[in-house]
């Protein structure tokens, strides 16, 4: 059995939750959407929140605190959303009382300061990354890095890797892609939010620390959501995909992976994107994820963190883009509109309740 979703229909569905979820802020008064969690995707929360703020006259607060300090804080319910950019286990769902839904999709860079090297002009392998990160690789010049850059000048430096200190969910990414490419990283560092990183590294709170610090140190590599390169004026490099072909990070290229995904094929969005087929699909592609209560125990306040959600779900695609974002499928935000029905207030009362007398979604053999 399979399903189509039309953007009609998808944007028909945002309209009936937003109009249900407006009598709940106008009865609360000038209710504050909060939320607070993933630093990648806290440049696409900032643009969202301003445009919402100025459209709605609404007050939005976002705290990038990383993923797993996210969590943490919807767990308590001490803010109307978390945000992560690591798919929740079902366990952990169930056991938190928690309910998640992706909101857009980004990528990785890894991200370097080299005299004379330009953005988007070194080429690495996954293999030579995580012997990078693992320390096996430890100057510029080795001969592993410059057999992939003939006709690059590379520097005889020490090469000064920078990591995040702090539970992350773009380290989750990345450690993911490097545990699928390299069996030695598997075994020794695994995949986590937080790595014990081998040899000397420096590491730095959220993504804007690793932003400045590679910026400031020459020599410096580290990995960042690809919209702090355009921020920060940084370098991103060539990453060698599941194809064998190199790719620069880019809106275009996120969307090349995710559409060689299950995401794009089934609307199931459990999986990461990481090392996905196609000739033009970046390697390090992520989903960011919005993170729920089930049962809110302030209704008032989970309501105005999806109204503004879906407000930018519904309003929001350009500005996706404008952030080197990419917005979610039709059948993955139809997926996310049936999570969001089910959040429901203490007395069992489903906050989506305008829903029930929605039409079902067609079917086609």
């Amino acid at each position: 059995m399979k399903y189509r979703y039309s953007v009609k229909f998808s944007k028909y569905i945002l309209l009936c939750i937003i109009s249900v979820f407006a009598f709940r802020i106008d009865s609360a008064g000038a209710e504050i959407a909060a939320g607070a969690g993933s630093s990648a995707a806290a440049p696409i929360y900032r643009s969202w929140a301003k445009a919402y703020s100025k459209a709605t006259g609404a007050r939005v607060e976002y705290d990038s605190i990383g993923s797993s300090a996210g969590m943490k804080k919807i767990q308590q319910q001490a803010v109307g959303f978390g945000a992560t950019d690591v798919h929740p286990r079902e366990k952990d769902l169930i056991d938190g009382g928690l309910v998640v839904f992706p909101v857009a999709i980004t990528g990785i860079s890894p991200i370097i300061n080299l005299p004379k090297v330009q953005n988007g002009q070194l080429r690495l392998t996954g293999e030579v990354l995580s012997r990078i990160f693992m320390g096996e690789i430890n100057r510029w010049n080795a001969a592993e890095i410059s057999n992939l850059n003939p006709d690059v000048v590379l520097p005889d430096l020490a090469i000064k890797v920078v990591v995040r200190s702090d539970g992350s969910g773009t380290t989750y990414n990345f450690s993911d892609y490097l545990a699928k490419i390299s069996k030695t990283w598997a075994e020794n560092y695994g995949v986590n939010t937080l790595i014990k990183w081998p040899g000397e590294v420096v590491s730095f709170k959220g993504s804007d620390g690793v932003s400045k610090a590679v910026r400031d140190t020459v020599g410096a590599i580290g990995y960042v959501d690809h919209g702090y390169v355009a921020e920060y004026g940084l370098a991103s490099v060539q990453m060698q995909n599941a194809d064998g072909l190199y790719v620069k990070p880019s809106v275009a290229s996120f969307r090349s992976a995710l559409m060689h995904s299950d995401w794009s094929m089934t609307g199931q969005f459990g999986n990461t994107l990481t090392n996905k087929p196609g000739k033009n699909a970046w390697p390090i592609t992520m989903g960011t994820f919005a993170v729920f209560p089930r049962v809110a125990k302030d209704p008032e306040k989970t309501a105005a963190a999806l109204q503004f959600i879906l407000w930018s779900f519904y309003n929001g695609d350009a500005l996706v883009q404008e952030n080197n974002f990419v917005r979610l499928p039709d059948r993955v935000q139809a997926s996310a509109f049936r999570m969001i029905t089910s959040i429901q207030d203490r007395s069992g009362m489903p906050i989506g309740m305008g829903l029930m007398s929605l039409p079902a979604v067609s079917k086609s053999q």
